[in-house]
């Protein structure tokens, strides 16, 4: 009997060897499941990266918009209370004149129709206080983006107004401009 016993036990022992894993294996094993759980955060951290990415430009798209709608309403308010001193169409080009695409200026959001030159970057940055984007620093965080708008003469009644807005994100600078011609529609 204890024969057959042995017999038994060292049977059992050399199944054993066969169906198991060795060390090798089962490092082998989760390696390759490392690896695989990492590119998948790889590719998670890089879609991340992209949301925000087109977060801020649809908003930087929005902020050059508002740039250019804001000067069509400082030419048509020239254009339109001819009764006050300096407003004409001329008195608009005039007050646009120092906005060129080598400084650019900004609009003051406090004094409507101040017209600010940039020739430091920080005199042109935006911040936002409660989802309102200002150049007014005063109780508002920087919001990173930084706008300029200038003016081009294409002829004696007509401009092209330009405004861009630049930001950094990542290791990364971006910038988008819009631009739109104005015309002088008083006759």
């Amino acid at each position: 009997m204890k024969k057959f016993i042995k017999f038994i036990l060292s049977q059992q022992g050399k199944q054993n060897k066969k169906n198991g894993f060795t060390l090798i294996e089962t490092l082998v094993a989760v390696s390759i499941f490392t690896m695989s759980i990492m590119a998948l955060l790889v590719v998670l951290t890089q879609g991340i990266a992209n949301n925000n990415y087109a977060k801020k430009k649809i908003l930087a798209s929005y902020l050059a918009q508002e740039g250019i709608e804001y000067i069509r309403n400082m030419r048509d308010t020239y254009t339109l209370y001819t009764g006050v001193p300096g407003n004409s169409w001329n008195g608009f080009k005039a007050k646009l004149a120092p906005c060129n695409p080598g400084n650019g200026c900004r609009f003051d959001t406090v004094f409507p129709h101040v017209v600010v030159v940039c020739n430091d970057p920080n005199n042109c940055k935006l911040y936002e206080s409660n989802g309102s984007y200002s150049t007014n620093p005063i109780g508002g965080a920087d919001s990173g983006f930084v706008r300029k708008i200038w003016m081009t003469t294409v002829n004696v009644d007509e401009v092209k107004i330009f405004s861009d807005v630049s930001w950094t994100q990542g290791s990364g600078s971006y910038s988008i401009t819009f631009s739109e011609n104005l015309f002088n529609w008083i006759e």
